[in-house]
């Protein structure tokens, strides 16, 4: 590609924009994230020139690096030095195609860890590609706006002089926000200054809009319920449509309790009595007083009830007894009994429960009070089939907001635990600390991508409130200890083909409460985790994924080659499920496409609550070591229109997991894997998961169904095992090996 030259006028436009905002005397006391302000270092060229990224701060795989006017305003002219990578926008310098040759050029390229992309400072200023044993070079020793970098023979020229330099260039300030911030629209927050009647129209106007499966579901309204804390109980109902969250702000679940129910069921007539699709809604952070009956959560996936206290039973099932395909329980404590009943697989972590009745495929559980112990009959007419892990091996609650005694809102940060059982505020409060809202940029319905960038180079937090929100630019977390927090089911759309987010090699990252949805131009990975695997431990304060969630079509014909791709080490993910959609809009084996949902290459990085689906490739792929899962569920694409076109080399498909080969230490607990072609019920799959065959590599607790006995599977794990298909439906496994 030829260099593409550009018009700055970006600098001039940074200055107008402060002399403005100046002169109207409102500059740091308006939402308002300086794009000026960014991080990293320049790296210093011939003619006083800078080392640049071909385009305004927007680089995708490929774009030229060339020599321009150096610009304190432009985020691509800052890279961050590893002491062997550079990086700058989310991507390495690097050597096109890893070629060797003088003359090879330069560019911006996803970070893979090759020699392509590592570069050694010398003592004469220049800077060396170890691999090719070549030095960056300007031509011909141009100094022209534009000029393409290539590689050459180092010879210590002019030509070739590109210094890093030292010390941190415009580490950028987060403004002062307001501590009660204005949350948009979309938020509704309740408080006893509304009577309960007012409260229960504004719960039913939002569930009549959210309600139906057929119109709802992957509609574009957003829509999160907020009760501030009270000693007084609300006396409501809340049923819970698409697309929502209700939550309380109280420091402590106790702290806002609701006298009647919160409830999904089936609702619809179109549901056929069916919870399969109760998709995208969830309830955290309250206490809900069931005045002596039981609450009913009839969930499947992305439905998650965190930090909740339920003053009576919970039913996970329809009231019909329909299927429900779901769900997760976290730090949460439910005085009487959860009936699963009609529920396929279920996980719940860290929680107390009076007690737990009901079993199908795959009911697991880490650091429950109150689980059954593990039982896991293999016989497909007989039960139960309980995963009990005693305690849970790394957990981190999520970040949650609340208000203080003062009014004023903040952010909850709890502090990480290990081998925890029972919830986290079972004691009184969440161990932890908080940050006020004034450190949080409060991210509306609107916002560019460009002021996310800019408030996240500016060292802001970041509050997703609900809505739909289109990124032209990937947003890059690269500061440690970064908290981004959604509510309401915020869902960020990458536009153009670029990645939607990466996070840094940094520690203490926090996300939660995030829907990325793939736009209609292919993406390399929706979220990368980790802009290359290196060997920094985060153990001590690591990166938590948590209720973030992947969907490919369904709402567009949408296309990612890679929803999330795990890095760093240490990485902790907690409830995620990605979906490359069977049913909705933009829909087909050549339409929604989309090859991995999660790729681990980080070391010791623990996935607790992991659902993935209907990927075209491998669901999972773990090259890291040490790895952990506990709970997995799993069903395999229903469309491969024939079996040549699933086809994994000489082998019948893809294994929902597969562990690399050169892996010698991996465990997992209570995994489900289900297929269901019916566009080509001939279609089969040689296995369920595929694994080293070697002592410290080890599975527990598998679950294999061929649904309706539409298709097969005729292995469970290897060779071992099965098969699935239209005469045994189900296939169960104690442990491998």
């Amino acid at each position: 590609m030829n260099a593409v030259p550009r018009w700055r006028r970006r600098g001039l436009l940074a200055a107008m924009v402060l002399s403005v905002v100046a002169a109207l005397g409102v500059f740091g006391t308006t939402q308002f994230a300086s794009a000026a302000a960014v991080t990293g270092n320049t790296i210093a060229g011939p003619g006083g020139k800078c080392v640049d990224v071909s385009g305004d701060d927007t680089g995708v795989n490929g774009t030229p690096v060339q020599l321009w006017d150096c610009q304190t305003t432009s985020a691509d002219q800052h890279w961050t030095w590893s002491g062997t990578a550079l990086t700058t926008i989310g991507r390495c310098l690097d050597v096109a195609s890893g070629g060797t040759a003088n003359g090879t050029l330069l560019q911006l390229w996803d970070c893979n860890g090759t020699g392509a992309q590592q570069w050694v400072q010398q003592a004469n200023g220049t800077l060396k590609n170890p691999q090719s044993g070549r030095c960056m070079d300007s031509p011909g020793g141009a100094t022209a706006n534009g000029t393409r970098l290539e590689i050459w023979d180092c010879n210590g020229t002019g030509a070739q002089t590109f210094t890093v330099t030292t010390g941190t260039t415009n580490p950028g300030t987060c403004p002062t926000y307001s501590d009660t911030p204005d949350f948009g629209p979309n938020v509704h927050i309740y408080d006893h200054s509304m009577s309960d009647a007012a409260i229960q129209s504004s719960l039913d106007s939002v569930f009549n809009a959210q309600k139906d499966t057929l119109s709802a579901q992957f509609g574009t309204r957003r829509d999160a319920l907020v009760f501030k804390p009270s000693t007084t109980p609300y006396t409501v109902g809340a049923n819970i449509g698409f697309n929502t969250s209700i939550l309380g702000v109280g420091q402590n679940p106790d702290d806002v309790r609701i006298n009647g129910a919160v409830t999904v069921d089936a609702f619809n007539a179109s549901d056929a009595g069916n919870a399969t699709q109760n998709f995208w809604r969830s309830a955290e952070n309250m206490s809900i007083n069931t005045l002596g009956g039981a609450d009913r959560w009839a969930v499947a996936q992305a439905a998650p009830f965190r930090r909740m206290h339920v003053i009576g039973g919970l039913n996970a099932y329809p009231a019909s007894y329909g299927w429900a395909s779901g769900g997760y329980i976290a730090d949460s404590k439910i005085d009487g009994t959860v009936e699963s009943a009609s529920q396929q697989q279920w996980y719940s972590r860290d929680s107390s429960f009076g007690a737990w009745s009901g079993s199908n495929w795959n009911m697991v559980f880490s650091g429950v009070n109150g689980a059954p112990a593990t039982n896991f009959n293999t016989n497909p007419a007989a039960g139960p089939r309980y995963t009990t892990l005693a305690t849970t091996p790394v957990s981190r609650d999520v970040p949650y907001l609340y208000i203080d005694s003062a009014g004023k809102y903040r952010v909850f940060l709890p502090s990480l635990r290990t081998n925890a059982s029972g919830p986290s505020w079972a004691g009184g409060s969440t161990p932890g600390s908080s940050l006020p809202m004034s450190n949080f940029y409060v991210v509306k319905q609107g916002d560019s991508a460009a002021n996310i960038n800019a408030a996240l180079a500016n060292g802001c937090n970041l509050f997703f409130t609900p809505g739909i929100y289109h990124v032209n630019q990937t947003l890059h977390v690269t500061k440690a200890n970064t908290t981004v927090l959604g509510i309401g089911y915020p869902t960020i759309i990458p536009d153009s083909g670029v990645n939607a987010m990466d996070v840094a090699d940094v520690d203490g990252v926090r996300l939660k409460g995030l829907l990325f949805d793939a736009g209609t131009t292919n993406s390399d990975t929706l979220l990368k985790v980790g802009t290359a695997k290196t060997a920094v431990s985060h153990a001590a304060n690591p990166t938590t994924v948590q209720d973030v969630f992947f969907r490919i079509g369904g709402m567009v014909a949408g296309k990612a080659t890679n929803s999330l791709v795990v890095n760093n080490n240490n990485t902790i993910i907690d409830h995620t499920w990605a979906w490359r959609a069977d049913h909705g809009a933009g829909i087909g084996w050549t339409v929604n496409t989309a090859d991995n949902g999660l790729t681990v290459n980080g070391d010791n990085v623990l996935a607790t609550g992991l659902f993935v689906e209907h990927y075209q490739k491998n669901e999972v792929v773990w090259n890291g070591a040490n790895g952990k899962i506990v709970f997995f569920q799993n069903e395999m694409p229903y469309d491969p229109p024939n079996q040549a076109a699933w086809m994994n080399g000489s082998q019948n498909g893809y294994p929902a997991i597969k562990v690399a080969s050169g892996v010698t230490t991996f465990e997992a607990w209570g995994l489900g894997s289900y297929c269901y072609f019916n566009v080509n019920p001939a279609v089969t799959s040689l296995r369920a998961f595929e694994v080293p065959a070697v002592s410290g590599v080890k599975f527990h607790d598998m679950a294999v169904v061929s649904l309706g006995g539409v298709g097969t599977i005729s292995h469970i794990i290897n060779n071992t095992g099965g098969p699935a298909n239209s005469t045994t439906n189900n296939v169960y496994l104690v442990s491998f090996p």
